[in-house]
C-alpha cells in the first residue's frame, strides 16, 4: 500500500472506531502503535511510562474517534498529537526534570505543548494551514518533523542533511514567520 492508501485506510478505520467497531481499533493500533510508542518514548525516556501512555492514547482514540476530522488533519498527525500531549502530561505529572549542559541542547526535546499542537485543536486550523503554505516546503517538513513526529533538532537536521545549528535557525525563523502570519 502506498502512503495515500494507508492514509485512506486509517481514516476509514477511525470512522469505524467512532461507530464502536473494536476490530477497527485493532487495525488502527496495528498500523500506528510503533510510531506512537516512539513519540511517547522520546518524550518520557522510560519504556514502562511510554507503554502506559500509549495505552491511554488508544483509550482516548476509542472514546474520541468521532472528533477526528480528516479535513483538518491527517490521521497520523491527529494520533501523534494525542500521543505527544499525553506523554507531556505524564512527564509533568511525574515532575521529572532532567538538566543537561547547554552544549547538549540539541538532544533535549522541548516538552512544552507547541503552539502548533495547540492551534490544531482549535478552530484556527485553516489559518494555520494558510500560514504554513507560505513557508518553504523544506521548512514546512522540518517543522512537521519536530512538532508532530517528536524528533529532536539533531534528528531533523540529519533527515535534511544540514548542520544542527542550521536546523535550529530554520525552525526558529519558521516559527517567527508563523507567529507573524497568525497575528495578521
Amino acid at each position: 500500500m502506498d502512503a495515500d492508501q494507508n492514509r485512506q485506510a486509517l481514516v476509514a478505520n477511525l470512522q469505524r472506531v467512532a461507530s464502536g467497531d473494536r476490530a477497527a481499533l485493532k487495525e488502527v493500533y496495528d498500523a500506528t502503535s510503533a510510531k506512537l510508542f516512539g513519540v511517547c518514548l522520546r518524550i518520557l525516556g522510560n519504556r514502562s511510562e511510554a507503554e502506559d501512555v500509549l495505552q491511554e492514547v488508544y483509550i482516548t482514540v476509542w472514546s474520541k474517534a468521532d472528533r477526528f476530522d480528516a479535513e483538518r488533519a491527517s490521521p497520523i498527525t491527529w494520533l501523534a498529537a494525542l500521543a505527544r500531549n499525553r506523554a507531556i502530561d505524564r512527564q509533568r505529572q511525574l515532575g521529572r526534570r532532567t538538566f543537561k549542559p547547554i552544549d547538549e541542547a540539541h538532544e533535549v526535546p522541548d516538552e512544552a505543548e507547541s503552539s502548533l499542537a495547540s492551534l490544531l485543536r482549535g478552530e484556527d486550523v485553516r489559518q494555520l494551514q494558510g500560514c504554513m503554505s507560505e513557508l518553504d516546503a523544506t521548512h514546512q517538513a522540518a517543522l512537521r518533523s519536530a512538532f508532530f513526529e517528536g524528533l529532536t533538532y539533531q534528528d531533523v537536521a540529519e533527515r535534511h542533511n544540514v548542520p544542527t545549528g542550521t536546523m535550529k535557525s530554520w525552525i526558529r525563523r519558521s516559527l517567527l514567520k508563523l507567529k507573524a502570519c497568525l497575528a495578521r
